[in-house]
């Protein structure tokens, strides 16, 4: 029996690529998975289909920006599960460009999902696992937050900072058993470069999405660090189509 079967894992950014895959991995092995985005149908037609293989899902629409709606989200599962084992802080975008085009609402929205997002996340499940001297929250980071490049200023910005506030809370909850994970990936096949409103820019990126390699690999990946034993903790991993020179 895998050491996931029976976990509560909340999921944002469930309804498509890495969050949608992640869902159907940890489903199939037992996990009780809570599906949260902004886009009610598609995460209607996956609870479905989780159910249908034999899996337990449930799922609450949830705007990652409101603080309010992310303590609702781990209220609800609390509510239906009784705890939350894992936090999966995936809901992310990616419109990049050049600072000189200043896209300043563009900025905002990476600043409000990418960061405050990931901390409203963390916020609303920390209590319960403070209470509980057990949990683990896994936030997907970039290659992108490792090194800068033209046009990704803002966006890399966002993800170095998600790496900051994970090793800070890494540093703060240990001795409270609760495990911290970065997932960094590289050229992933998601929905993520439909953000990017420049659309030369979004060409270039296009033909660099040509190696792109499925979400499934993330959410095994995710899976692995889950799995390992309560005295393990995987702190990062990046993941990469071999072929990307970034």
């Amino acid at each position: 029996m895998s050491t996931i079967q029976d976990r509560v894992v909340i999921i944002t950014g469930a309804s498509s690529g890495i969050g949608e895959a992640t869902a159907k991995e940890l489903a199939s092995k037992g996990a009780k998975v809570v599906l949260a985005a902004r886009r009610e149908e598609r995460l209607k037609k996956l609870q479905e289909k989780i159910q249908k293989n034999g899996g337990q899902a449930i799922y609450k629409v949830t705007n990652v920006t409101s603080h309010e709606q992310m303590e609702e989200l781990a209220e609800y599962a609390l509510k239906e599960f009784g705890k939350i084992d894992v936090l999966v802080n995936n809901a992310g975008v990616m419109p990049q460009s050049f600072l000189y085009k200043k896209k300043i609402e563009e900025w905002n929205t990476m600043i409000d999902v990418n960061i405050k997002g990931v901390l409203y996340g963390i916020a609303a499940v920390l209590p319960s696992m403070r209470e509980r001297k057990s949990g683990h929250i896994i936030t997907l980071s970039s290659v992108a937050g490792y090194g800068v490049w033209p046009a990704s200023s803002v966006y890399s910005a966002t993800k170095y900072a998600v790496r900051a506030i994970t090793e800070g809370l890494r540093k703060e909850e240990a001795r409270n058993n609760i495990r911290t994970t970065i997932i960094s990936p590289g050229a992933i096949s998601t929905e993520l470069t439909e953000t990017i409103t420049d659309t030369k820019l979004k060409a270039a990126f296009d033909e660099l999405y040509k190696d792109a390699i499925e979400s499934e690999n993330i959410a095994r990946a995710i899976c692995f660090a889950i799995e390992q034993p309560p005295e393990v903790a995987v702190s990062e991993m990046m993941i990469r189509p071999t072929h990307e020179k970034l």
